[in-house]
């Protein structure tokens, strides 16, 4: 593997860095098991699955906010 170092990305053109991003990213998603999830955010996924189950209908389908902020 080759080692890449902050000079050579600040060398690279802007298309080559959202490349390497993009290639960083590929390799991570590849592998989800290995991203740790903090415990804080379990406990908000919790908390917001819960009041969701509590008032499905309360918030806005995605859809909806889409268009508000694109609006």
């Amino acid at each position: 593997m080759k080692t890449i170092t902050a000079s050579d990305i600040a060398e690279m053109s802007i298309q080559q860095r959202i490349q390497l991003v993009e290639d960083i990213w590929d390799s991570i998603a590849e592998m989800p098991e290995a991203v740790e999830i903090p415990q804080w955010h379990r406990k908000v996924l919790d908390e917001r699955l819960e009041a969701y189950h509590v008032n499905p209908d309360e918030g806005s389908p995605w859809k909806d906010v889409k268009k508000r902020i694109l609006d």
